[in-house]
């Protein structure tokens, strides 16, 4: 599977420096989607699932600061305050250069939190907002609170322990399949590509994302309590793909949560983790199509 080339690309500069490029593919005259990944991941990886939406849609893919092709900035910076403004200046980057046009986001886990706690902050700019499985920090007083305090605090110990470099991506691709064994073919070998930059004076593969900066966002999560709280009160209409909460993982059991709370549309995708867009991309895809059909965003 091979990335087709962008129709448009442009490097995107934030307030701080930080440089992200953001490409256009896929329809220029149909519905604008834009698209993003989780913590330590990058949205190439995400091809089996956004690559059947082309023919249909105006496809925004990008990666958040610091992640996939984006250049690397500065570790002080990589925080949740400046993933939600980066969002802002990446909405309007995309109006200037393409032109006005309503956009749907269509955000995985860590990009929909942050994109959930930018529409708090900025207004309905990606509306309506197709959130994967988010992993919102519980509000005080819920019984996952503690449980998922206590998960992050794993994934973020084993993110600062992972391997810092490969002498080649495939090395990378057998972890991964290793470990989700549930992606579809050839996404371990995509994901590694994409989540890897090559380091010529080193002659090695080495972590786009360093991994002390994945770690901190995992540690950091306990500053999304605002998104939990922000969800029924946004000015976009919302629905939440989740994971399979039969598999008790943390952000399928909070979106189940969050859905008995929140007035906002749930529906989770039997037989997946959190890693649902790339296990299942085809029910991924009918369960954003059919939330877009009913908000009239497409016919």
């Amino acid at each position: 599977m091979e990335i087709p080339a962008p129709i448009h690309e442009l490097d995107a500069v934030m307030d701080d420096g930080a440089v992200i490029r953001i490409r256009q593919l896929g329809n220029p005259a149909g519905p604008r989607l834009a698209l993003s990944h989780g913590n330590g991941l990058a949205i190439d990886g995400y091809l089996p699932f956004w690559a059947p939406l082309r023919e249909r849609y105006e496809l925004i893919l990008f990666d958040f600061r610091n992640h996939g092709g984006n250049p690397l900035h500065r570790f002080a910076n990589h925080n949740w305050p400046n993933f939600v403004r980066d969002l802002e200046l990446i909405h309007r980057h995309v109006e200037a250069e393409l032109g006005p046009k309503p956009i749907a986001g269509v955000f995985h886990s860590l990009s929909a939190v942050a994109a959930t706690m930018h529409a708090d902050q900025y207004g309905a700019r990606f509306n309506p907002l197709a959130l994967f499985d988010p992993p919102f920090y519980p509000r005080d007083g819920h019984p996952l609170r503690d449980r998922h305090g206590a998960g992050e605090d794993g994934i973020a110990e084993r993110a600062a322990r992972r391997t810092e470099s490969f002498a080649d991506p495939g090395d990378l691709a057998r972890q991964f399949r290793k470990y989700f064994p549930q992606w579809v073919p050839g996404a371990h070998e995509l994901m590694a590509r994409a989540t890897l930059r090559y380091d010529a004076a080193a002659g090695r593969w080495t972590l786009a994302c360093p991994r002390e900066f994945e770690a901190h966002v995992f540690r950091s999560n306990r500053e999304t309590t605002a998104g939990w709280t922000a969800l029924g009160r946004l000015p976009a209409a919302v629905k939440l793909i989740c994971a399979d909460p039969k598999f008790g993982d943390g952000p399928a059991l909070i979106g189940q949560a969050l859905a008995a709370e929140a007035p906002v549309a749930y529906e989770f995708i039997p037989d997946t983790t959190h890693f649902l867009q790339i296990e299942k991309p085809a029910e991924c895809i009918r369960a954003l199509e059919s939330f877009l059909a009913a908000r009239g965003f497409i016919d």
